[in-house]
């Protein structure tokens, strides 16, 4: 008795666009997810780092009974005239009292750039946080926008008084909407 053919072993091409669908619909529901999650990340680092920014400033300021001066920049110094902290910002003792990061002056915390699409965003004119040696800031209020490539909904502040205490809040509207924008 002679064997009988073996059926051709493979995919057919109905099987290979069904594969193809089902992997597109799932691509389209996770990378959105993926992103958002990625840009909450991002936005949450920033938080935490702001907050511990300011702690540290004002924990050496008591401490070391120095003025400590926290604005945007490098570690060189600060950033002029901007209230664009997206790009980092620096803590230093400042020894001298002439809000300027000099040879002398002692560093006390640099955080780098934000990631993703996340811009941080201080109230205009407060170009620098100033903390005395009773751990309170010196000057008016402040408020910091934070903003990632969510949207403005997901928009948030950390609002600091005289005194040094934070508070979060949510912004509005047209804060985040600015906040959204680049500099």
């Amino acid at each position: 008795m002679p064997a009988l053919p073996r059926p051709a072993a493979g995919v057919t091409v109905i099987e290979l666009m069904l594969v193809v669908v089902v992997l597109a619909s799932l691509a389209a529901f996770a990378v959105p997810r993926y992103v958002a999650v990625r840009e909450a990340a991002h936005a949450g680092a920033a938080y935490q780092a702001l907050l511990a920014s300011m702690m540290a400033a004002s924990a050496h300021a008591a401490s070391t009974g120095a003025e400590v001066v926290v604005c945007p920049g490098a570690a060189a110094g600060c950033r002029a005239g901007t209230h664009d902290w997206s790009g980092g910002w620096i803590v230093f003792a400042d020894l001298d009292g002439d809000r300027t990061r000099d040879a002398g002056d002692t560093l006390v915390h640099r955080a780098g750039p934000l990631g993703g699409n996340a811009h941080l965003r201080s109230t205009v004119g407060r170009t620098r946080i100033v903390f005395q040696p009773n751990g309170g800031a010196a000057g008016s209020n402040v408020t910091f926008t934070l903003c990632d490539g969510r949207g403005v909904a997901h928009a948030r502040s950390l609002v600091m008084n005289n005194s040094g205490a934070l508070r979060g809040d949510t912004p509005p509207a047209a804060t985040a909407e600015a906040c959204m924008k680049p500099m």
